[in-house]
């Protein structure tokens, strides 16, 4: 499967057993991230659509997602040094794991790196869920300083904080209760 494949907005309404206006107002509400093809037409990736049908990101996964996606921006603005040193990194990786699963992961990383910028920026980005296991043994890590790092994991809290609902009091006291 292809995660950078793009979807009409009718393709993408068939796979999330939805209304064609539903994609739509997903797109203008930022949900689905889209281009516009010919003026008009909409086309969105099929692996942001699979990451709204799948569940939701685990805690871990959103942070790594976040922490790539300001490597990504890294990446677009100096490529050749970022891959670079991800190769670095993939070989100590692999220095510091000979063997077992992360062996497989870090092969699939090659590939990714072989195949260049697009498929780079894919991986780092994309919330389908080869990316986020392949993020898992990432060969960026130590690309962002502590203050960038720092700085996108407190944008991620605030952005969780912002779309936090308050407990209703007598929910809490049920809740209190039982523990």
């Amino acid at each position: 499967m292809r995660t950078s494949e793009l979807l009409s907005v009718g393709e993408a309404a068939i796979l999330l057993r939805s209304s064609r206006q539903h994609v739509l107002d997903l797109c203008s509400r930022g949900l689905l991230p889209y281009v516009t093809v010919g003026g008009t037409q909409h086309r969105v990736r099929r692996a942001d659509v699979e990451a709204l049908i799948r569940p939701a990101l685990t805690r871990e996964q959103l942070e790594q997602l976040w922490l790539h996606q300001a490597m990504a921006g890294k990446f677009v603005s100096n490529p050749d040094a970022l891959l670079a040193a991800a190769a670095i990194n993939l070989r100590r990786l692999r220095r510091l794991h000979p063997e077992g699963r992360a062996w497989e992961w870090l092969d699939r990383w090659q590939v990714v790196l072989d195949r260049g910028h697009e498929a780079v920026l894919d991986a780092l980005t994309s919330s389908s869920e080869y990316a986020v296991e392949l993020r898992s043994t990432s060969p960026f890590t130590g690309i962002l300083s502590e203050v960038e790092r720092r700085t996108v994991l407190t944008a991620l809290a605030e952005s969780r904080r912002d779309r936090a609902r308050t407990m209703p009091q007598e929910k809490l006291e049920r809740v209190l209760r039982a523990v």
